[in-house]
């Protein structure tokens, strides 16, 4: 059966730029809209984690959603991310969604309830339902609490919108059991120092944080894996990307590294909204570092030809 959407290639989780009052600064969310475009992404999703959707209100998150919406004006897909507590406010955001025009949707599970597969399922379908759109599922069980097991994916599977599934579990056992048994639903790497594994699985789209402030890098693998089917090339540039996933995941501070990244480019991303507090300067030094030899490594591995 073939997707009602394909998804494919690098979609960013955009980060959410903050004046230091708190409010959004609306003009470094352009220009980091622009410009990833500009450097080759495919996709952007807005109001993913990444994005700290667990520190926005509903509205809040609508109100980011539209901008980016109209500053993207179709040249990349947007998937808006309906993830919260309540069934109520996933179905505004999914229903928001159809009515801006957005492409799909990502649908994570709700997170502290822990329902079953089955209360799972019907919280996705309701959700799904209200959006009619193309759905990116989005399974991380180390944040929610569940595992979109399989009876999920069987019931989920009724509806042709599920499109995709953005695979975080960190279980390699997961990618031979999406790729082999549920080949109808995308498989999407969402486990960063697993994308080589997933392009070898045979996975189209990789949703990578990292890809706010090195996109032409993670572009690079997947056109090395995906596009070239240059899997030595797709390893070297994978090891030239492992310090970076290193220093992304130690330590939880995931969002400053990105958002600290970001600002190195020139866009000032400002600080997280509470309880998160920014790097220190040991962690600055330590991205710059690591961002320095990743780059000069990468670019000299594309001008190989």
């Amino acid at each position: 059966m073939t997707p009602l959407f394909q998804f494919q290639g690098i979609y960013t989780p955009v980060v959410t730029p903050y004046h230091a009052d708190g409010s959004v600064n609306w003009e470094a969310l352009a220009d980091v809209i622009e410009f990833l475009i500009e450097k080759g992404v495919h996709g952007m999703i807005s109001g993913g984690s990444t994005g700290e959707n667990y520190a926005q209100t509903v509205p809040a998150r609508l109100e980011l959603a539209r901008f980016t919406n109209d500053r993207i004006a179709g040249r990349v897909p947007l998937v808006v991310g309906t993830g919260t507590m309540l069934t109520a406010d996933s179905i505004s955001l999914a229903s928001a969604a159809r009515d801006m025009g957005a492409d799909a949707i990502l649908l994570a599970s709700p997170p502290y309830a822990v329902p079953t597969d089955r209360e799972n399922a019907l919280n996705a379908l309701a959700i799904d339902k209200a959006a009619d759109l193309p759905v990116m599922l989005y399974n991380y069980p180390h944040r929610t609490g569940t595992m979109m097991g399989e009876e999920f994916l069987d019931r989920v599977g009724r509806s042709r919108n599920f499109c995709g599934i953005k695979e975080s579990s960190g279980d390699i056992n997961r990618v031979h059991l999406l790729a082999r048994d549920y080949p109808h639903i995308q498989l999407g790497c969402g486990m960063d120092d697993q994308a080589l594994e997933f392009f070898a699985w045979g996975a189209p789209f990789w949703v990578c944080g990292g890809s706010n402030f090195l996109p032409e890098e993670h572009v690079a693998l997947y056109e090395a894996c995906m596009v070239e089917g240059n899997f030595d090339k797709g390893r070297r540039i994978m090891s030239a990307l492992m310090p970076l996933m290193r220093v992304l995941e130690q330590g939880g501070k995931f969002i400053q590294t990105i958002k600290h990244g970001v600002t190195m480019n020139g866009i000032p991303a400002g600080a997280m909204r509470a309880p998160l507090k920014g790097l220190n300067k040991d962690d600055k030094r330590a991205l710059e570092q690591v961002t320095r030899v990743l780059k000069t490594t990468i670019a000299a591995i594309r001008a190989e030809g």
